[in-house]
Order: C-alpha cells, then structure tokens, then sequence
C-alpha cells in the first residue's frame, strides 16, 4: 500500500487488519454509519482515538433537531436553517437533511435511543435560530451521552471489531489512487500496539472537531482535526474552514483558562435564561427579534460588543428564577459542573463567554458524503456537507451525522465497493510533512486565540498568517538541512495536524474580506453578497503550499466530478 500526496512521519506499519469498510471515529455519525454498513453485509471496523463511548457526541447537551412535534415541518426546519447559515447552505443539502431527519431519529430510538417525554410523547425544547419546539432531549441535558450509550450497546452487540485508543494517521491508496484503507497508531491498549494499517477499499472519516486549535473550547483534548488534515494529506479539498462557530454560553473560569471548558447548553436560554451584564440589563433585547435565542453567531457577537463597550472579561447568563428544582431536573449535568466550579444557578448568575465550539466547514463532500478521493466518504463534524453555511443552526449537528451516515453506508454497499480488494503495491518515495513538536501545540493555541478567534481582522489574521508560516518552514528547514523531524509520536502528530489545520483556517479567514455568520471581521464588518456568496475551497500542495480557490455559493455540488470514475 501507498500514501497519496504527503505522509506523516511514522514508522511503518507493524501489523495489518482486512475489512470492507473502516469507519474512523465513535460518535453519532461514525457508529450510525458503522451499524448501517454492518447490517448491508459489510465487514467493518471502527477504530476511534480514545475509547468507543469518548466520541464527541457525549458531550452535546441541548439535544437534536427534527420536525418531530405537531404543527411543525420539515420546511420550516429547512427556512430557519437557511437564515443561520448566512446565504451560504447548499438548500438542496438541507432539505435532505430536514426532510430524512424526522424517521432518522425515530430509527435512533429503535437502536435504544431515550429520549424524555411529556404525557407518552418526546418533550421538545427550542434554541437558538429555531421558530418552534423541535429539539428532542435525553436526561434534561445529557443528550450527547444518551444517544452514544445507545449507539455504543447497538456496536457491541453485533460483535462488531473495533480498535480503540488508536490515532489515525494517513489515507492508505492503490496503485490507481484509490483508497485502500488507513494508517494508524494504537496507544498501548488493547489486541494491537503500535503503528499498524486497517486495509478496507472505502474508509468513512467521522473524526469530529478541531477546536483544540484554540486555547478554549468546548471541544475534548482528542479535537486535533486529525481527519481534516488526513483528507488535505490525501489530496482532498475542504471548504469553509473560516467559519468555527463559538458557543456563546461557555462557563468563564478566568481569563487565563485553557484547554476545554464546560458548555452552558442554548437549551438553558431555551427554557427562559436571560443575558445580562454586570448591571443585570437585558441587553440582547432590541439586537434581534429572538434576543437571547438568535443564531448563535448573533448572540456570541453581542456579547463580545458588550464585553468591548464595558471593559470586561465575561457576560452573565440569569436563571434564577428557574428555582432548584427545574434546575436539578432539566439541567443536572450543567448544575454539577457549575457548582464543581463554585457557582451556584439557583442563586447566582453564572459567568458566560464565548470559546469555540463547532467547525461548521470541512472536508467537502456530496449528497452521499463521497470527497474528492474516491473511496474516501466524510460525515459529521469533519465534513462540509454544505448543511450549515456560514453558522450551524443549533442542535443540526447530531440529525447531520445521523442523515449523512446512513445515506454513506447505503452508497457504499450500493456501489459494491467490497467487491475491490485493494492490492499492494511497491512503496515510493512519498514527501513527509515534518512534524511539530509537541510544544507546539500551545504555541498554535495561542496564535490562533489572538489572531483568528472571535474578532478578526487583517492584521490579526496576518500576524496570525506568519506566526504559523514560521512554525512551518522551522519545522521544513530542520527536516531538509538534518534530515531529522520531531521524534514521530502522538503528541507530534496532534500537533502537525492542528497546525495544518490552522493555516488553511486563518488563509480562508484573511481571504474572506466581509463578516458573515460566524466569521466577523472587524474591518469589514458588513457582509457582501456581490463578492462573497462563494465558499472558498482549499487543497494542499504536494510541496505543502496551500492551493485556494472559490466556488459559486448557488451551486454545492449534488456529486462531485472526482467521483465518476469510482462508480464505474
């Protein structure tokens, strides 16, 4: 087997699995997709980074949205989706979203799913961006982790093989440069250990987030964009990486926090909670017709104005009057993780700022969640479906990985794809992206914090730009004058890929010259529909330069013309 394009720097692999499909990653869209290929008659594996139930996906609070409750529909769904997305949803993505969504969660409880009730019928809340009651809870708010113990049971159940505790590593081709499966390291646990390769003509990379590009987030320490940074690897193209949501409710803990910080759930603004400032005044009210419950761009903007025009560090977000007991009902995991940090909802206002939070871009997909590289399918947070534009409407993302999975595992037992073994062929020389090492991490954390976090301008980003820059070609001299990178381990590769990430990031945010959704630039703050209704679309070099170009915002492809010869 060979690597497309460029390779981490990695031993070779020691040891060697056979499958039909390799799903990568446990959350909703990666178990969704490995239970549907499994129950079409595909050998499938799953290998996750930590272990099988630690997938992203346990930590969403608020819930999933879908047309579920009377008088709503999947148009109106697919109406307040588009005004979050800022003229940039693909409307054909969303309506396949809105309109499979309402039976793709009801399948999701016959997997074992719970979701609360309210007199035998699913208790729906609203959040932010939403005209009606649509989102379905599990334990108040504890959604993330009803839906993964559900998902996690349904896997083992089945027998299915996984390997945990296991970073992937790079796209895996054959000789025509299709994929042939995926390089991967396990950390010390389980059947393997070591660096070693799961061969499978189709992989389905559902890796989640990148917030860890950021010093805070509510995204866990594994968010490095490993799957992101695979794909641009491999050859493939992502789009819209310029636009990472920030949640705007995120428990302050000091200016000097780092690392992932506890979410204060839109479910909590859902149910009544109000913004306020220091002097308790309302302030959101008169910004928008929905106030707190305005699209998260909004309302993290708001805040940041606020938090500008008073000189200070965080807002506070008021349920006071929710009393103890709605508090203890609705929201224990929000109430626990307040009162671990010394702040008591029932009679304090909590502290709140923004941190990032969701990647509503990445590797750029069709209706059936193909990429560029043929074999190679994306889904959940790690791919850019052309669902959420330029911001996620809130609770979008876990009907996303359910949709864009199932309609993943029906393409590839469609297509056959098992049928094709993939075959070994000689290994070439392959350039190397030089690793980082691991102090590097916190170097990009806080570059990227300073430069390309929720206020943006040209300056910033260019700063930003250099400072990157600087680590990467320090990085390319050492490898080219020593012959000597980083010492290739998990820490390395975490952060040579959150690097990677980074400059295609802050490359599409200094292009973009407008604020648009959750992409503000200070100086350019009007939104600019003439020149900007594109998504801007990123490719790496095979000598590591990034290549950037646009496509027309009324046109994200059904299915894209790489795949052609895939299907044939």
């Amino acid at each position: 087997m060979t690597t497309t394009g460029i390779r981490l720097h990695a031993p070779a692999p020691g040891w060697s699995i056979a499958a039909d499909v390799v799903v990568v990653g446990s959350g909703v869209a990666g178990l969704t997709a490995a239970l549907r290929c499994e129950a079409a008659g595909l050998r499938t594996v799953v290998v996750t980074k930590a272990r099988l139930d630690d997938g992203s996906t346990r930590w969403a609070q608020g819930g999933i949205a879908a047309a579920l409750g009377d008088g709503d529909t999947p148009e109106q769904h697919l109406d307040d989706t588009l005004v979050a997305g800022a003229g940039l949803c693909d409307e054909d993505a969303v309506r396949l979203l809105v309109t499979e969504g309402p039976d793709a969660v009801r399948r999701l409880i016959e997997t074992g799913a719970r979701f609360d009730e309210s007199e035998g019928e699913l208790a729906l809340t609203r959040e932010g961006g939403h005209h009606r009651r649509r989102i379905a809870h599990a334990g108040g708010d504890a959604t993330g982790a009803e839906i993964s113990r559900a998902l996690v049971e349904a896997v083992r159940a089945r027998g299915m093989r996984t390997v945990e505790n296991a970073l992937v590593l790079d796209l895996l081709t054959d000789a025509e440069g299709r994929t042939a499966g995926v390089s991967l390291h396990v950390m010390g646990e389980g059947q393997h250990d070591g660096v070693g390769a799961v061969h499978a003509p189709a992989v389905v990379l559902a890796t989640g987030g990148m917030g860890q590009v950021f010093s805070a987030t509510t995204n866990p320490s594994v968010s490095t964009g490993d799957g992101v940074a695979l794909a641009l690897r491999a050859g493939a193209e992502v789009s819209d990486l310029e636009f990472v949501q920030f949640h705007p409710t995120v428990l302050f803990l000091g200016p000097d926090a780092e690392g992932q910080q506890p979410l204060v759930s839109e479910a909590v603004r859902g149910e009544g909670a109000h913004l306020i400032d220091a002097d308790g005044v309302r302030f959101m009210v008169g910004q928008h017709e929905l106030a707190e419950l305005a699209p998260r761009d909004i309302v993290a903007k708001g805040i940041m104005r606020r938090m500008q025009e008073q000189d200070a560090e965080h807002m506070f977000l008021d349920a006071r009057h929710f009393g103890a007991q709605m508090w203890e009902h609705r929201f224990p995991t929000i109430l626990a993780a307040c009162r671990a940090h010394g702040i008591d909802p029932v009679t304090t206002p909590v502290p709140v700022a923004p941190a990032a939070h969701y990647a509503s871009g990445g590797v750029r997909t069709d209706s059936h969640g193909r990429t560029t590289v043929p074999g190679l399918y994306a889904c959940g947070e790690v791919a850019c479906t052309g669902v959420h534009g330029a911001n996620r409407l809130a609770s979008n993302s876990l009907l996303e990985g359910l949709v864009y999975a199932e309609r993943i595992a029906a393409d590839i037992a469609a297509n056959g794809l098992q049928a094709r073994v993939p075959e070994p062929v000689p290994h070439p020389e392959i350039p190397e992206h030089p690793l980082q090492t691991s102090e590097a991490r916190f170097a990009i954390q806080r570059i990227m914090t300073g430069g390309a976090g929720v206020l943006r301008s040209a300056g910033s980003l260019g700063k930003a730009a250099d400072q990157l820059q600087r680590l990467h070609t320090d990085a390319r001299e050492a490898l080219a004058e020593n012959g000597k990178t980083a010492e290739a381990g998990v820490d390395t590769w975490e952060a040579t890929n959150l690097l990677c990430v980074a400059r295609v990031l802050v490359a599409a945010a200094l292009l973009r010259e407008e604020t648009r959704g959750c992409h503000w630039r200070e100086d350019r703050p009007e939104r600019d529909d003439t020149t900007w209704r594109r998504h801007i679309v990123v490719r790496l070099n095979p000598d590591r330069t990034l290549a950037v170009h646009t496509t027309d915002a009324t046109h994200f492809p059904a299915t894209l013309p790489t795949q052609a010869h895939q299907e044939q």
